[in-house]
């Protein structure tokens, strides 16, 4: 089934906004990495946007982990308890849904994210009540926790618990976006309110992909979906989500009207991994407000004023007095380096050229790719190079885990050769932290796994510069050597092509930053300028509304 094209006026339209994890702020930890940093962001910029947009997440109490590092470098996970109360209000009253012909009653919490120009609702789900079994009260308790059990549970309880819930709360929703295939049960109880009518739930439903990687679209065997679920199967439910299996991706492109992925090569790709099926593609963007630190809001206050409610405006970020440009990247780089010392004693600098690797630790993303050729890197690097890694494994990834031990053996054993430290924790505030100090951003995926990735954008809105593998996003932002440093180039390469044009790269920008400090402003700015004005959700979302929304 092609996807067509529906909507309806801006008027009367009200979009719901489904996504299995939602990171809006560093004290709520109902986020693990990039998809739920992005929900978060898109929220945000509906908030300042005063789009009709409502969303629907769950309620951890256990959130993702803290990670702890130990003296051998092995990650330690810890789940504190999270309450609620002290940052939304409990609704009183609770939907019911069936899992293994149990009733499972779902309560409802609401916080209100507050934009420039409206406001957005959040609605957490929850099933940590003491009417529920024990079992089925830590359906929400841990994000992506357990099995695949756990997971059609929770997915059931996002996608039919969180329409029942509207159905009480938000009338005349017009169009509901499912953020990634974690949602899609929600179709299932849209088929049930219309009789079975695959066109009119068609009609209601836009899909969102953010993975290229085959393993990241989850697939279920029917006969414990049965067991699960089985009151919500149709039963031509093999004809919309898969022969063997049900595949999440493939139920929600059968029944939306519109579909895409989040970068035009990811959109490529989604085309050639689900053929017969039109996915478009909007490209992610962050939200400027709440990644821009202290010292670049400031300095785009007095000669971009208008970068708040229209980020477009840093377009002219070349009016910029490069003294002052300069003087804001240094003041954010001590605040980084500050903390670094303290928390390390690792001596770090802020005359240094620093360089900075943040993402989920996994074997696409090659954390370690930097260290292929470790002489080669101490020559380069050594007094003129500061590396600051961080980033968590997901707890059942032992070869992530193993990827986090080599990077922190990897510091103490060359620390008289290497400037390297790695950050434990890394959530949105570390994150700020990072992005906000660091000169250089590094990125070294396997092409073209990477979607679009958003952490770099977040460094242009600080005057830092991306070096990049050409996927995702990059492939669409980077003048090479005029904005940042493309890594090969558009094509695929092995690790071994990789790491030498790594290198080389490397060796470019250091001697760029050392010895042409205007070229290297220039660079700045143009990250600034070329970047900013694009790769931002008040963009994103509003392509939203025009393709998709409406």
């Amino acid at each position: 089934m092609k996807n067509g094209t529906a909507g309806k006026g801006k008027a009367e339209m009200k979009v719901a906004y489904f996504s299995m994890e939602v990171g809006l702020s560093e004290n709520i930890p109902t986020y693990s990495g990039g998809l739920g940093i992005l929900a978060g962001d898109h929220i945000k910029s509906a908030a300042d946007l005063n789009i009709p947009l409502v969303a629907v997440t769950l309620l951890y109490k256990r959130g993702y982990f803290i990670q702890n590092i130990s003296p051998m470098g092995q990650q330690e996970e810890m789940y504190p308890y999270f309450d609620p109360r002290a940052f939304m209000e409990q609704l009183p009253f609770k939907v019911t849904i069936k899992i293994e012909n149990r009733d499972v009653h779902v309560g409802v919490w609401k916080y209100n994210q507050i934009g420039t120009h409206g406001r957005v609702p959040v609605y957490f789900l929850d099933t940590d009540l003491p009417i529920n079994a024990p079992e089925d009260r830590l359906i929400t308790q841990f994000l992506y926790g357990g099995d695949k059990h756990t997971r059609i549970c929770q997915e059931a309880v996002l996608g039919i618990g969180g329409f029942l819930a509207l159905k009480r709360l938000e009338r005349d929703i017009t169009t509901y976006h499912m953020n990634e295939g974690h949602a899609v049960f929600l179709t299932l109880a849209l088929l049930s309110e219309f009789n079975g009518n695959q066109e009119k739930v068609r009609e209601k439903c836009t899909f969102t992909t953010h993975t290229p990687v085959p393993a990241g679209h989850d697939k279920f065997a029917y006969d414990m979906l049965a067991r699960v679920m089985g009151p919500y199967l149709p039963a031509n439910i093999r004809d919309l989500a898969g022969r063997d299996e049900l595949n999440t991706t493939v139920l929600a492109l059968n029944l939306s009207r519109a579909s895409n992925g989040v970068s035009e090569l990811h959109g490529e790709i989604s085309r050639q991994m689900f053929p017969g099926f039109n996915i478009g593609h909007i490209t992610n963007g962050v939200h400027h407000l709440s990644w821009t630190g202290p010292e670049f809001q400031t300095l785009f206050d007095k000669y971009i004023p208008a970068w708040r409610e229209h980020p477009k405006a840093l377009a002219e970020a070349h009016a910029i007095p490069d003294d002052e440009l300069r003087q804001s990247k240094l003041t954010a780089k001590k605040r980084l380096i500050s903390y670094v010392n303290s928390v390390s004693g690792a001596g770090f600098t802020d005359d240094f050229l620093t360089i900075s690797f943040a993402r989920r630790a996994t074997a696409y993303k090659r954390t370690t790719l930097l260290f292929t050729d470790l002489e080669y890197l101490f020559n380069l690097s050594f007094d003129r190079v500061q590396f600051i890694f961080a980033g968590k494994a997901h707890p059942q990834d032992d070869a992530g885990k193993q990827l986090i031990k080599e990077i922190v053996n990897t510091g103490k054993q060359y620390e008289k050769k290497l400037r390297l430290v790695f950050l434990p924790n890394y959530s949105i505030w570390l994150a700020q932290l990072m992005t906000q100090g660091t000169d250089v951003w590094l990125n070294t995926p396997r092409r073209p796994r990477e979607a679009s990735g958003t952490s770099g954008m977040k460094v242009c809105f600080n005057g830092g510069v991306n070096m990049s593998v050409l996927d995702g996003w990059w492939r669409e932002g980077c003048k090479n050597r005029a904005n940042g440093w493309a890594i090969g180039d558009d094509e695929d390469q092995t690790d071994e092509e990789a790491a030498a044009d790594l290198y080389r790269d490397l060796d470019d920008m250091v001697t760029t930053y050392y010895t042409n400090p205007k070229q290297w402003t220039s660079i700045m700015k143009r990250s600034i300028s070329d970047l900013c004005a694009v790769f931002n959700t008040h963009r994103m979302v509003m392509e939203y509304l025009h393709k998709y929304y409406v």
